[in-house]
Formats: structure tokens, C-alpha cells, sequence
């Protein structure tokens, strides 16, 4: 592994249930390094957000949890942690894929899409205690071989994309390159800097979206995100409103 400490200790499951669910209870009664990545061939119960399933083939795809301690971080700039996450996955992706044509973007918070599909998600469970982030189980899962997805879930994969097929292992190990390089920028309080990598590439940008929110269907403005990550939209009254991913769903 080309990096200074993520994924220089590496914990294999043939099969798991949850990586991120393994990673928090090994963290409740053992100290693993900082970078410690915990992955599988088989996620049987992978977890998403709103409490969705994360479907994996098995051997197919990248399932993998990443444990850091940013205790430097302060609790209402965890969002970062996102921003990193999601800044390293579109740059895994990007320097995989290499094709000018393909549309690639950050959806907010934690997804990314191929020509409007999903490919990857992020979900990060922190530890938090007085104020402190004591650790942070970041969980990642990428789209590499998979060829058959169930229509309701709107998703791709990388051989989908190209036809090519690849190690998901050797696209595990790029994202923990990048993860380590933007996580060392946030250490280095770059936060402007990745705030705004972040943005040039989020999903819907100054345009005017789809969104269901309290059940109802709204054609909104993505103006951006929020100094604590939440997004903000303007409605056609000019009237902004800032959202967190439990009071407002995508319709795209």
C-alpha cells in the first residue's frame, strides 16, 4: 500500500455482515491504529443511509470501513469527514475511468454518480464523547464488477460504465491513497480548500432540482452547503432553506 498509514494494517473478512458494524464493536474493546481498513469479498447486510441496504455482489465490489481518530476535528465540522470521503471516491473513480464523456459528481451528502447513477456511497459512524470526536468509522462501498442491479436502486457500476473488469482490491487501495491525501488536508486545516473541491464537483449546482420534502414533490434551487453540511435551497419565492438529509429526498 502506497501510503503512510491508511491500510498499512488490513483486516480481511471472507464474509461480514457490516464492515462498518465490525469496525465499532472491534473499537469498543480493542485499540487498532489510525488507518486500520477492515474489508471484505461478501457484505451481506451492508448498511445506507435512511437505514437502507447496501447491495453487494459477492467479490464484486469494494466493501470497506476505515477507522481514524480526528480528535483535531472540531464536532460541528465532522461534516468534513464527508467531504474527504467523497472527494476521495470521485478521484478513485476519476483516475479509473479517464473518459472526459462520462458525467461524474457529488451528490450530497455521500454518494456518487455515473451519468446520474449510483456507484459509491459513504456512510461514517463517529465516536463522540465531551465534545471530542474520539474515532470515526468511515464506510465505503463501490460499484466495480457488478453487472446486474435491481431497477429500484438506480445504480451503476465501473464495468458498466467502461466494459473493463478490475481487482476490486486495487480499486480499494487507490481510495485509501486519496483518502489519506485529503484527510492530511484537513489535518493541515485546508478546510477552504476542500470545501470548495467539494463543491465544483456537487450533483445540481446552481440548478434547479427535483426534491420530495414532508412527502410532497418541489422544484428547488441547490445553492450550496452549510458551514455544519447542510444543503441549501431556495425555492422560487427566493426564499433559502437549510435542509439535513432526514427532512429532504432527491428526485432526480
Amino acid at each position: 500500500m502506497e501510503t503512510l498509514f491508511i491500510g498499512k494494517n488490513l483486516i480481511f473478512l471472507p464474509e461480514i455482515n457490516s464492515t462498518n458494524s465490525y469496525a465499532t464493536n472491534l473499537l469498543k474493546n480493542v485499540k487498532l491504529a489510525e488507518g486500520t481498513v477492515v474489508h471484505t469479498a461478501h457484505q451481506t447486510q451492508g448498511k445506507g443511509q435512511r437505514g437502507s441496504l447496501w447491495i453487494a455482489e459477492h467479490n464484486a465490489n469494494v466493501t470497506a470501513s476505515v477507522i481514524l481518530n480526528p480528535s483535531f476535528l472540531k464536532v460541528e465540522n465532522q461534516f468534513f469527514l464527508y467531504i474527504i470521503s467523497a472527494l476521495a471516491c470521485y478521484d478513485t473513480i476519476t483516475e479509473l475511468l479517464n473518459n472526459s464523456q462520462i458525467d461524474i459528481k457529488i451528490k450530497w451528502p455521500n454518494d456518487i454518480l455515473l451519468n446520474q447513477r449510483k456507484v459509491s456511497g459513504i456512510l461514517i459512524e463517529n465516536n463522540i464523547q465531551n465534545t471530542q470526536i474520539v474515532w470515526s468509522v468511515i464506510g465505503v462501498g463501490i460499484n466495480v464488477n457488478q453487472e446486474f442491479f435491481e431497477s429500484a436502486f438506480k445504480a451503476t457500476s465501473l464495468v458498466l460504465t467502461d466494459g473493463k473488469k478490475r481487482f476490486a482490491e486495487d480499486v480499494m487501495k487507490l481510495f485509501c491513497i486519496y483518502l489519506e491525501k485529503f484527510y492530511l488536508m484537513l489535518k493541515g486545516n485546508k478546510t477552504e480548500e476542500l470545501k470548495n473541491l467539494y463543491m465544483e464537483r456537487l450533483f445540481g449546482l446552481n440548478k434547479w432540482m427535483y426534491f420530495e420534502i414532508n412527502g410532497n414533490s418541489e422544484t428547488l434551487l441547490v445553492k450550496g452547503i452549510s458551514e455544519s453540511g447542510f444543503i441549501l435551497l431556495e425555492n422560487k419565492e427566493g426564499k433559502t432553506m437549510e435542509t439535513d438529509v432526514k427532512q429532504v429526498k432527491w428526485i432526480y
